[in-house]
Formats: structure tokens, sequence, C-alpha cells
């Protein structure tokens, strides 16, 4: 297969499934995969959706293109990969940040959470425009609502907890669906747009934010 050139013979054909050529099953196997996964990230991360190409990534991963071949078919089933391993990544540190937490004071978890957030969200700004921009064009938003989904189970079962705590209003699945993604939103947005407030003021506003909608109003 002829080598690709950036952002145009990549991309797969309108109507075709979007994913890896093969499973990989054995060790050797996974090694290279692992290490298609890597160089693809490092080539989103230095030159974001629009200049990353096969070519580029397996001059990263050490691989002739022929290689790649092998395991994906084009540039966009290697970009959805690494943003599907980059969310099960960011999941992973905010369920653990999350874990055996629940008695503590609202406030203290409540923020806790948003800093795993921002610091999971916290990557070069190449990598981070694609896994909001393109990530969701390639695939309809897949992995997107898959990784809203998982968040909001987390974020309803700690309001689960708290319930005697919270407005007598509130419906819980819904606060769950509207936080994630009012937090998602101005978070991705704080670290693309760089806006000229410090880190600590904006997890504090935010912390605030959320917990001001959660809470009874006073009387």
């Amino acid at each position: 297969m002829p080598r690709s050139s950036p952002g145009h013979e990549d991309r797969h054909a309108p109507g075709t499934r979007v994913g890896a050529r093969r499973i990989p099953r054995q060790e050797r196997s996974r090694a290279t995969v692992e290490r298609i996964l890597e160089a693809g990230a490092q080539v989103l991360s230095e030159h974001g959706y629009e200049g990353a190409s096969t070519s580029r990534i397996a001059t990263e991963a050490g691989l002739s293109p022929g290689s790649l071949y092998q395991y994906f078919p084009h540039k966009d089933a290697i970009v959805l990969a690494v943003l599907e391993r980059y969310s099960d990544q960011l999941v992973a540190g905010i369920t653990a940040r999350m874990t055996g937490q629940f008695e503590q004071p609202a406030p203290v978890i409540v923020r806790a959470t948003l800093a795993a957030l921002l610091d999971g969200l916290d990557v070069e700004q190449p990598f981070l425009r694609a896994a909001v921009v393109h990530g969701p064009q390639l695939d309809d938003g897949r992995a997107l609502r898959i990784f809203e989904d998982r968040i909001g189970e987390l974020v309803l079962a700690y309001l689960t907890t708290r319930r005697e705590e919270l407005r007598p209003d509130l419906s819980l699945p819904a606060a769950a669906w509207m936080l994630v993604r009012t937090v998602e939103h101005l978070t991705v947005r704080y670290l693309l747009d760089r806006p000229p407030i410090h880190r600590d003021r904006f997890l504090l506003e935010l912390t605030q934010l959320t917990l001001n909608y959660l809470r009874p109003t006073a009387v």
C-alpha cells in the first residue's frame, strides 16, 4: 500500500467502518499496537488531527507503513483508538479520585473531582482539539457519549448518597446529565481559550457553580 499524504488519503471513505483491521491476540502484536497508539498520541499532540498521517505515525512508531496497515486500515482508525484509550484513562483517573470519598464533605469531593477532570483534560491543545472536535465527527459522537455516560453514572451514584442534602425538587438523573456536560464544556473551553483566570480561581468558581446548583435555595 502506498504511503499516504497528511489529511487526505488517510481518511476513511464515507460509510466505511472506522476501526482496527485486526484484533491483536499475541503479546508481540499487542506490543506493536501499543507502539502505534503511543505514536498516534504523540503525532496528534504535535500536529493535531489535520496534520496527522499514517506515514507520520508509522515513522514515530519506528514501523513501515505496511506494518502499520496490518493493524489499522487508515488514519481515522488510529485516531479513534488513541482517543478511546485516552477516554478510558480519564474515566479511570476520575473514578479513582471519587472511589471511597463519598463521605467527604461535598465541597471537598466536588473540587477534587473537578480537579481530576481538569488535570486529565490538560493535554497538548492539538490533541485536545482532536478529542473534542474531530473525534465526535469520526464516530457520530459515540465515544464522547460513552465517556459522558460513564462519568454520569459516577455523579449519579454520589448524588444518590447525598440526597438529603440536595434540593428537594432535584431530579438526580437530570442533574447528573446536566452537571457532566456543563462542567465538561466549561473545562474544555478554559483549556482551549486560556482566559486570564488562574487555575485555582477557575476550580473555585466551578466548584461553587456546581454546589449552588445542587443546594437547597435559602428562604
